[in-house]
């Protein structure tokens, strides 16, 4: 049964930029060469496919125009195709559109992210890359996709050392003290899947080497950055010291990167209604991110967890995409762990720091919740996944600067935008503009434009 759409759905439609996430085509497209479309969109971040919209050159251009199919039935091959490739599969959705001032229905395909590698009628995987689908066409492609989509972890790939880096080590002696039964350690590591051909793996080294970074540089640390800024693109000549590097097996890496950031913000000012106070970030959603971010990040991307302090945020970005089924809008409710041994061996430490496996997002969206501060961001890159955490209350802007002209005189922009968290002065402007046409402020009178100021009406 075809659903119908409004014109105004139907232009929106129209107007799509074919994207990473996005594709149009004609009714008349091969089965075989839409097969390359799924495959792409499925093994990237999903997206949605349009068949049935025709672009026409005219002189003014390209326009693109609804030519739908006849009837359900004229898109079987295209429907075989779909099931020929991903047969089962609970991550395709398909529904016809219509609308009342067009001929035809567009057969629309709806992809969602997913664990599974799906090839083409050709029998190649294709991967999405902006608008185009290019084939995973060596070894090293494929193992990277693998990667990407949590079907391989490097965390059970062999470290060329000594097994005495992870079988003698101060980490695994101590840890050993409290496994019941006793084991030797060669046997328990073996047991624990940590051995390979006679090496360490790299969960072993992560978890129970005393020096990852020695076997695994650029991929083991955490660098701390805090910048006296809230610009969004900050300069190098804004970093307030050096950059921190944090370094030790997992455990104390991850221990230790939340005391180090603890520090650094307890000694930061934000400027709130009565002035300077203290900067106040729930310890626990630090606490989780961090946790998350050291467990869940891709080890096969030479590249450290960063963790970056501002005047008015922390970012705390882990190399990799998010792995299998899990995006941004869903991370919450969904569950996917890409390296399962170094998640379920942490765990079994004293005080592990993943203690609710598989809440501690949860946790720290509460934690800001009950501050009534702005929950954290998440946004996925090309490679990594960004954390925010904002130093921002859950009040809007205007009510911020008439909460703070409670107890000042006036206010300028640069206050402003440092107590509401918004980075442009342009749109700290229009939040001054609004509250001018309230009649709930005004402008300091008398002042050159570098000191302009508001205050409240008089």
């Amino acid at each position: 049964m075809a659903e119908t759409i409004t014109s105004d759905q139907r232009d929106a439609i129209l107007s799509i930029e074919e994207s990473y996430f996005a594709d149009l085509k004609s009714r008349e497209i091969k089965p075989s060469k839409l097969s390359e479309t799924v495959s792409a969109l499925c093994n990237a971040a999903g997206g949605e496919i349009f068949i049935g919209i025709r672009e026409q050159k005219t002189k003014a251009g390209k326009v693109r125009i609804w030519q739908g199919f006849d009837d359900e039935e004229a898109a079987n091959a295209i429907l075989q195709v779909l099931n020929d490739i991903a047969p089962l599969a609970d991550f395709i959705e398909i529904a016809f559109l219509c609308c009342d001032e067009e001929d035809g229905h567009v057969l629309k395909i709806e992809i969602k992210k997913n664990q599974a590698i799906t090839n083409a009628t050709d029998g190649k995987a294709y991967i999405r890359k902006g608008a185009q689908n290019l084939p995973v066409d060596t070894a090293e492609a494929l193992e990277r996709l693998r990667l990407d989509k949590g079907v391989h972890s490097y965390e059970d790939y062999r470290v060329e050392s000594d097994l005495d880096e992870i079988e003698n080590s101060t980490v695994t002696l101590e840890f050993l003290l409290n496994v019941i039964p006793t084991a030797e350690p060669e046997d328990w590591l073996r047991k624990q899947r940590l051995i390979k051909d006679a090496h360490p793996t790299v969960a072993g080294v992560l978890l129970f080497s005393e020096e990852p970074q020695a076997l695994l540089p650029k991929r083991s640390a955490i660098k701390i950055f805090r910048y006296n800024t809230t610009d969004l693109m900050p300069t190098r000549e804004q970093l307030a010291f050096d950059p921190l590097t944090i370094e030790g097996p997992a455990y104390a890496l991850i221990y230790e990167a939340v005391r180090a950031t603890q520090d650094i913000i307890e000694d930061m000012k934000a400027l709130g209604r009565e002035g300077l106070s203290e900067v106040e970030y729930p310890p626990e959603t630090l606490h989780e991110i961090i946790t998350n971010a050291v467990l869940h990040r891709d080890y096969s991307i030479a590249a450290d967890v960063q963790i970056r302090i501002f005047d008015n945020r922390v970012e705390v970005e882990s190399p990799g995409k998010l792995a299998g089924h899990v995006t941004p809008a869903n991370i919450l409710e969904s569950q996917y762990a890409r390296n399962q041994r170094i998640v379920r061996l942490i765990n079994k430490f004293p005080n592990p720091p993943n203690k609710d496996v598989g809440e501690g997002l949860n946790t720290a969206f509460d934690a800001m919740r009950k501050l009534r501060l702005r929950e954290p961001e998440i946004t996925e890159g090309e490679s990594s996944v960004i954390v925010l955490i904002p130093h921002q209350k859950l009040a809007s802007p205007e009510d911020l600067v008439m909460e703070y002209l409670d107890e000042n005189d006036e206010i300028n922009n640069s206050t402003a935008r440092r107590i509401c968290g918004i980075p442009s002065e342009n749109t700290m402007k229009r939040v001054f503009k609004r509250l001018e046409a309230k009649g709930l402020l005004e402008q300091v009178p008398d002042r050159p434009r570098a000191l302009s100021a508001w205050r409240r009406t008089k």
